[in-house]
């Protein structure tokens, strides 16, 4: 298998030695050791500071779209009412996976280059179609954005809206994510982002309001939340989670919080900005508009003119450098870099720009 020594891709990112250890470590049965639990408990109370929240975390085997699919399905049934706001491509999926649940759906869409500014329209829609459930995407990796939410839950409490489900898997850990002060019932994320961890655990926090509306819904599939409202004081899980994805996922929220939240946040931004300076100095075109809020963990940039996506790509990994593609209408024409977690590394940065360098100026 091909490795690559500049690794810049938006997830999995460069998984961190920390969390490398952890696996290097022949547990015993999850189901059966008291230790596990301890392990889980403590995994639990470092991401609720990670994520500003209270409420319960939920921490599932397997990878972030585990997560997103199970909350959907544990807290709608047939014909409830999902107001979707898509400004990317997993806003727009978010809603096409409500409805394959049953919900009725209502997109509100947003060009894939901006993000939610209109808050008038917002609140419009919302009044207007009365929905149980609003979905939101905080980080759309693929546009390279993050899209404010402070006031999309100040209407979601005002206007008494059941739910609120945030994708975060792009943005926990590298920036704030303020769960409780957003009203965000739902707040989902995965290990293999901005916590430096393998791609095999997804995990949310679940508000009284959201466990509340699960109980109601009463589903039980493999990717279901009820189980795991009594899973811990019980020891009794609804399958043989992964002891070693836990203790990884739990030593990447370890380091974040060794370097102080604070600290972090300020690394991802100082390096954000850095690269995207770089990235227009030498002559490449941002992808969001220039009232688009852009993301501290990912940045989206134009394919240069007069060579295929593919040949770009190609030239990249000859030198070394291996960077993200894309999705939807974006495919082709729009790459990306993640400097999330690990890859949020000044030195890093900087050599897959000499790289991009290189290989911009000689076309």
């Amino acid at each position: 298998m091909k490795t690559y020594p500049i690794p810049m891709v938006p997830g999995p990112v460069k998984v961190h030695p920390a969390v490398i250890d952890a696996y290097h470590v022949n547990y015993g049965s999850s189901d059966l050791e008291s230790e596990f639990l301890e392990t889980y408990n403590q995994c639990e109370e470092r991401l609720k500071n990670i994520m500003a929240t209270q409420n319960s975390v939920v921490i599932q085997t397997g990878e972030g779209m585990l997560g997103l699919w199970g909350a959907l399905k544990s807290c709608l049934k047939p014909g409830d009412r999902v107001l979707a706001i898509a400004t990317g491509v997993f806003g727009d999926g978010i809603g096409d996976m409500a409805e394959m649940v049953g919900a009725r759906v209502q997109k509100m869409l947003l060009g894939y280059n901006e993000t939610i500014s209109d808050i008038d329209r917002l609140e419009n829609a919302i009044r207007e179609f009365r929905p149980k459930m609003i979905t939101a995407v905080h980080c759309e990796t693929p546009s390279g954005t993050l899209n404010p939410l402070e006031d999309l839950g100040r209407l979601k409490h005002d206007l008494r809206v059941p739910l609120l489900y945030v994708d975060a898997v792009s943005s926990i850990g590298g920036t704030p994510v303020a769960t409780d002060a957003w009203h965000i019932d739902l707040c989902l994320g995965g290990s293999q982002k901005c916590l430096s961890s393998l791609s095999d655990i997804t995990f949310l926090s679940v508000s009284d309001a959201a466990w509340e509306v699960v109980e109601d819904v009463g589903y039980n599939g493999y990717d279901a939340l009820k189980p795991f409202r009594t899973a811990q004081e019980s020891h009794y899980f609804p399958y043989t989670p992964s002891w070693h994805g836990i203790v990884g996922l739990n030593a990447g929220a370890d380091v974040i919080l060794s370097e102080g939240l604070e600290n972090c946040f300020a690394r991802h931004d100082r390096v954000a900005a850095g690269c995207r300076n770089r990235l227009v100095k030498i002559g490449l075109s941002l992808f969001p508009l220039p009232d688009a809020v852009p993301s501290p963990t990912v940045t989206a940039v134009a394919v240069p003119e007069g060579i295929t996506w593919a040949e770009f790509d190609n030239r990249l990994r000859e030198q070394g450098l291996v960077v993200g593609g894309n999705y939807g209408p974006l495919a082709g024409n729009v790459f990306r870099l993640g400097h999330m977690g690990t890859q949020a590394d000044p030195d890093l940065v900087e050599q897959a720009l000499a790289v991009i360098e290189r290989v911009t100026g000689k076309l």
